[in-house]
């Protein structure tokens, strides 16, 4: 007897459920692809517990039959493809038809659909081992699919589910690919009873980007158009100096379905070159209108890659038109090499002492100096005998000289240079500190201590700032509230996409345009996957925010601030290089300074 069989049907569809649905996000993107392919003109999306306990999609679409409401749960069947050359011109978002059987492999799925001309609907309640089991309802036109207790016969997989704001987060980012592209269509989106977008049919695709992500995204970006024999393309670009360490919003569409495409992230990166500085990624929304024959949108089950016949072409033409509107706009920089008629500089050598500028006056100090040693006794005008209780007082205050003598400002050991370094004498001569990292070595040790205590100490701010993130970044903050809070942020939320900067770690600037810079890179922070083992994973985050504080503090305002980072500095376990191995401190002795003469 042989070794190979034949799996049943429901262990089939259970391990290609493994492929379509990941996680609650992917339910909810095939479900809301179906609605939009039926026709519908508005879509609801409930979630309940990130989508654990309860995910229903509700359409005005189409419908459908009893007949078909009860042979959708079947694997491959579908209504879009009959033949081999149907895979070739293929403008819907779904056309396989995996998606109900893997996700009825994996939950309970209970539909009710009913078409304008039936007089009653049809339920269908989907269960263990592929069991349908459908009844006569009432229900308005459309479908309404109703999937609970994901992964319920899947311990493993449900186990290894994120925090519920996490999923909550990637529910988002596939509602808003889906939401984004069709403008006409209302959508909204509802997490346990709180209803997080509502999106009514918008005038153009810039107010559904608007309604979606807000203004502060639509503010800063410009429109994109190029037409060609091989591909159209429109859609959005956002400004160099709107760029952003987070990826976020970046989005590639073909023919209205969203993709991932590494390939052509360059062409766009290539375009913003000099631009934007290394280590931010600009915002763009581009859509791509091509031949269905040309591309194969089958090579991947969550259909979020696309293979096109010449990808190349493709790419020299997104990069040519990202950089032709960029330039169309004077975003570029504009350099003028025709110095003909320009005002000729002075040459300083031997008259240099002429152009020297006025030098500020430097206010002198007599550390030495005591105003009680000019003190006489006050004499009455009138003929009296002196008193001379009084004249032994004064005499005492010859001794207040000594409150003085330690008082001296340390300005003449200590020389702060642009804001970027210190330079004090040292015995072998001159000791040069770097701010930014002297103040991340500290930061950094200051982080560990504190995840490994109470908290922070909070620097509240005068005046709260609000910062509008997006629904899916505040999320974020939501998520990690309790160590924002020990890390001393104090960061509520506001609405459904603002969260306000009640106040800053001890240090950090309150400046409004400094707290709106501090956001982005929180959300940068926050955004990353910190996997790792929870020593490793602390150090990673202690790291990111000590480089975070040391660009976000303030300036030193004095030359004993400058000496008391000096002492703070040096009463770190290592005070010579930063968490990163970057140098701190360097010492420039006598002999290499006397080579400079």
């Amino acid at each position: 007897m042989g070794k190979l069989k034949v799996l049943p049907a429901q262990i089939a569809n259970m391990i290609a459920a493994g492929e379509v649905v990941q996680r609650p996000a992917s339910v909810v993107k095939e479900l809301m692809e179906n609605a939009v392919d039926a026709g519908a003109t508005q879509v609801n999306v409930i979630v309940s517990d990130a989508g654990r306990t309860l995910i229903q999609v509700i359409d005005n679409g189409c419908g459908m039959s009893p007949a078909d409401a009860v042979l959708c749960f079947e694997r491959h069947a579908t209504s879009k493809i009959a033949s081999a050359e149907d895979l070739n011109d293929i403008l819907t978002y779904g056309f396989r038809g995996e998606a109900l059987a893997s996700i009825a492999a994996v939950a309970e799925v209970t539909l009710r659909t009913r078409r304008p001309k039936d007089e009653t609907a049809v339920e269908v309640r989907a269960g263990d081992f592929g069991q349908v089991r459908s009844s006569t309802v009432s229900a308005p036109v459309g479908s309404n699919f109703a999937v609970r207790n994901l992964f319920y016969n899947t311990p493993a997989r449900r186990k290894f589910l994120k925090s519920d704001n996490v999923e909550l987060k990637h529910i988002v980012e596939e509602f808003t690919r889906v939401a984004i592209t069709r403008p006409d269509i209302t959508f909204t989106l509802t997490s346990n009873g709180r209803e997080l977008f509502v999106l009514k049919s918008a005038k153009s695709l810039k107010f559904r980007v608007l309604d979606l992500l807000g203004d502060n995204v639509v503010g800063d970006i410009v429109d994109i158009e190029a037409r060609t024999s091989v591909v159209n393309i429109s859609g959005f670009i956002g400004r160099p100096d709107s760029a952003r360490k987070t990826l976020g919003n970046q989005y590639f569409f073909a023919n209205g379905r969203y993709f991932r495409s590494a390939y052509l992230h360059k062409a766009v990166m290539k375009a913003y070159e000099e631009m934007i500085p290394e280590g931010v990624t600009p915002s763009y929304f581009i859509f791509l209108e091509i031949d269905p024959h040309t591309i194969d949108v089958n090579i991947h089950p969550t259909k979020t890659e696309i293979k096109f016949e010449e990808d190349s072409v493709i790419f020299q033409i997104i990069y040519a038109c990202v950089k032709e509107t960029l330039g169309r706009n004077s975003f570029g920089a504009s350099i003028d090499f025709d110095t003909e008629g320009a005002v000729e500089l002075p040459q300083l050598s031997a008259n240099f002492e002429q152009y020297r500028a006025i030098a500020e006056p430097q206010p002198a100090v007599d550390p030495n100096y005591n105003p009680f040693e000019q003190a006489s006794p006050v004499r009455p005008s009138f003929d009296v005998a002196p008193d001379h209780s009084f004249s032994r007082q004064v005499d005492k205050s010859q001794n207040y000289g000594k409150l003085f003598e330690d008082r001296t400002l340390p300005s003449t050991r200590v020389l702060t240079i642009q804001g970027k370094y210190i330079i004090t004498p040292v015995a072998s001569g001159v000791m040069i500190v770097n701010i930014r990292r002297a103040r991340e070595r500290i930061i950094y040790d200051r982080i560990i201590k504190t995840l490994g205590s109470d908290g922070h100490v909070t620097q509240t701010a005068l005046f709260p700032v609000q910062v509008q993130v997006g629904t899916r970044d505040r999320l974020l903050f939501e998520e990690n509230a309790e160590l924002l809070a020990r890390l001393g942020f104090d960061i509520s939320p506001f609405g459904t996409d603002t969260v306000v900067v009640n106040g800053v770690p001890e240090g950090y600037s309150c400046e409004t345009g400094k707290v709106e810079h501090l956001i982005t890179d929180l959300v940068a922070i926050l955004s990353e996957e910190h996997n790792s083992l929870p020593e490793l994973m602390q150090q990673a985050i202690a790291e990111r925010f000590a480089m975070l504080g040391s660009v976000n503090s303030a300036a030193l305002g004095s030359a004993i601030e400058a000496q008391r980072l000096i002492d703070t500095l040096f009463a770190s376990d290592n005070a010579e290089i930063t968490p990163g191995g970057r140098r701190i401190v360097s010492i420039v002795s006598v002999e290499e300074i006397d080579k400079k003469f």
